[in-house]
């Protein structure tokens, strides 16, 4: 046995899920927050939204758009989820950004078009190991709504980064909350 294995603390084993009494094998819901977590995480992805939608009103442009809101969702209300890392909310984003805009110049605007990037996106998410469900809806987005990609493109990463941002602060304003990320890339 090497030096360097030796020293080495023995890894943890995760926690066997919970589960229903008399169902082989089904998980059980998580457990309640109280009542200071659930409002700390309502107003932390609330402040996020707000300042989301003010930045848009500044500029005189549409910034929190679906995906963003259920991005928020993920990041405040269950941060420790492979969903809500900071890999998966900001590649994941732009990955459904690219493949919108992709399927957009050669298959136009259609909700055929639009079916096709969402599946598109999954994969390539998932082969990325960037899994964050609302990136499936920012392509769809794209191909319904046609935004300008030269101002889309800065304000989703923008936007994405923010979330991050406020999810990592808000994390370290309340003493027993989990901590935001559980790893960052």
């Amino acid at each position: 046995m090497s030096t360097n294995t030796a020293l080495r603390p023995e890894p943890t084993p995760a926690p066997a899920p919970a589960l229903l009494p008399g169902a082989k094998g089904a998980m059980r819901a998580p457990a309640r927050p109280t009542p200071a977590a659930a409002l700390h995480s309502i107003c932390a992805a609330t402040a996020v939204l707000l300042g989301l939608v003010a930045i848009g009103a500044m500029i005189h442009e549409p910034v929190l758009i679906p995906p963003l809101a259920a991005s928020a969702a993920l990041v405040h209300s269950a941060p420790a989820l492979p969903l809500a890392q900071p890999r998966g909310v900001v590649i994941g984003h732009l990955v459904g950004c690219a493949v919108g805009y992709a399927v957009l110049a050669v298959a136009g605007s259609s909700a055929w078009a639009a079916a096709l990037a969402a599946g598109l996106t999954l994969a390539l998410n998932m082969a990325a190991r960037t899994p964050h469900s609302p990136a499936v809806a920012t392509a769809v987005i794209i191909l319904l709504q046609t935004p300008a990609p030269g101002r889309f493109v800065p304000l989703l990463f923008g936007s994405a980064a923010l979330l991050v941002l406020t999810g990592y602060a808000a994390s370290r304003v309340r003493r027993n909350a989990p901590r935001y990320p559980a790893y960052w890339w």
